[in-house]
This record gives C-alpha cells, sequence and structure tokens, in this order.
C-alpha cells in the first residue's frame, strides 16, 4: 500500500465512518477498484483507521464524555453482543466476510431500503426518548442491532442508528449513542485485531499507519460535525437513497 493510496483510504474512512452507509463496505470496495490486493496488514489498516476515526468523537463529545458516567454505562450495555459475536465469529469475519464485496452490495442495497422504511416510520412517531433514560433490555436491542454490522455493507452507525429510532429516541439522540457506542465497539475491535496479528510489520507500513491514522482523524472530525448538523434539520432518506445506487452502481461495475 502506498502513501497515497493509504491517504485516501483514510479520508474515506473518516468520512464514512459514523454516517450510515457502512465505512467498512467503502474501505473493501475502495481497495478492490485502486487494486490494493488484500493482506493482514491492509485489514489491520482498515481497523486502525476506524479506531482513529474514534478519537474524533472522544475529542469532540470530551466534555459529555468526561462529566456524566451514565453514557459509559449505557454504552458498555449495549456493547455487550457486538463484543461477544465479535469475539466468537473473529476468524469467519476476517477471512471469509471481509472477502467477499458481493456481499458489500448485498448489504448496501438491503440496509438502504430498511433504512428508508424506519426513517418513514420515524417521521409518523417522532421518538422523544434520551439516552440515559434507556432501560437495559433497550441497550441489549440496540446492541444486537449493531452486531449485525459485522457484515460488511450494512454499517454499524446505521444499526445502532435504526435501533436507537426503534427503541424511541429522537433523531439527534439516536446519531449520538451512534457515536458514543462507536467508542467501546471499536476499541474492543482494534484492540483485539493488533493482539492477534502481533504487529509485525515493517517500519515502511508503520509509517504509512501512522500517515492514515492522522487523516483518518481530520476527515472524521469534520463528518462528525456535519452529520450533528445535518441530523436537526434533515432525515436520513437521502443516505437511504445512497446505499441503494451505491449498490446497484458497483454491481454493474464490479469485475468478476
Amino acid at each position: 500500500m502506498t502513501f497515497f493510496q493509504a491517504i485516501i483510504l483514510a479520508i474515506v474512512e473518516g468520512l464514512t465512518e459514523f454516517l450510515p452507509i457502512s465505512s467498512t463496505g467503502h474501505l473493501i470496495l475502495i481497495q478492490r477498484y485502486l487494486s490494493i490486493t488484500s493482506s493482514e496488514f491492509s485489514k489491520t489498516f482498515d481497523i486502525v483507521i476506524q479506531l482513529s476515526a474514534i478519537l474524533a468523537v472522544v475529542w469532540i463529545y470530551r466534555k459529555t464524555l468526561f462529566s456524566q458516567f451514565g453514557i459509559w454505562k449505557q454504552s458498555m450495555v449495549a456493547f455487550i453482543p457486538t463484543g461477544i459475536i465479535g469475539f466468537l465469529f473473529y476468524k469467519l469475519i476476517r477471512n471469509v466476510l471481509l472477502e467477499e464485496p458481493i456481499i458489500i452490495v448485498y448489504s448496501l442495497f438491503i440496509g438502504g431500503v430498511i433504512l428508508l422504511v424506519v426513517d418513514k416510520l420515524t417521521k409518523i412517531n417522532r421518538g422523544q426518548g434520551r439516552i440515559l433514560n434507556l432501560p437495559p433490555n433497550k441497550l441489549i436491542f440496540i446492541g444486537i442491532l449493531q452486531s449485525i454490522s459485522v457484515i460488511p455493507g450494512v454499517s454499524r452507525s446505521a444499526t445502532a442508528i435504526i435501533g436507537g429510532l426503534s427503541t424511541g429516541l429522537s433523531r439527534s439522540q439516536a446519531v449520538e449513542f451512534s457515536f458514543f457506542l462507536a467508542i467501546p465497539t471499536m476499541f474492543a475491535a482494534a484492540g483485539f485485531d493488533l493482539l492477534k496479528s502481533g504487529m509485525s510489520f515493517s517500519a515502511q507500513e508503520y509509517s504509512v499507519l501512522l500517515v492514515g491514522c492522522f487523516f483518518s482523524f481530520i476527515s472524521a472530525l469534520i463528518a462528525v460535525r456535519f452529520f450533528i448538523d445535518y441530523v436537526q434539520k434533515n432525515n436520513f432518506t437521502s443516505f437511504a437513497i445512497y446505499r441503494i445506487v451505491l449498490a446497484l452502481v458497483v454491481l454493474l461495475t464490479m469485475k468478476a
């Protein structure tokens, strides 16, 4: 992987990690179109720059995160299902699901349709719930939905938002909780992956990784602030349509 390719991937990761359009799906597809060979390093690169993007949320919400313990408690409870699924199916996810671009196409399309339907339903029944008021059973429900996102193309952000909307959260609260839930999810995923990979990379690869982390963090800062403002006045229909259109474009242009 070259530095230029790493920068492109990192920017895409930062811009898509918190939008309901699947950052992992975008990374895999772009790597395919840029003819980047799948390797242990490329898989680790994808996960580590996701972690770097999560740090943007920690920075933006630093006052809330360091003053409200309840946010951490709610996030950790909701994280449990994803943690269990990720641990049990780590090899399947890394060695099988991440190697099949067609899975991403179907996931993007189906996820787009579901997001469109949920968005329309919640427009009729606007949620007023608050994150700190969610009981354990609703938190676990959100976590179960998020665990589906181990399938590339589904989108961790989308499933967490859909889960939040389904449990009565307002759009802005559902989006913010998807941010908070990303913190334990990605820290656990990155830590476990680094432990398994052993970080046996060359000096060149470490340099590429650092560059990727920097650009991922900066672009994520931009994306998070945009998304926060966007959901105040808009629904998720445009993201749903984007997913569906992207899936069709990729299906038509994908090389065997």
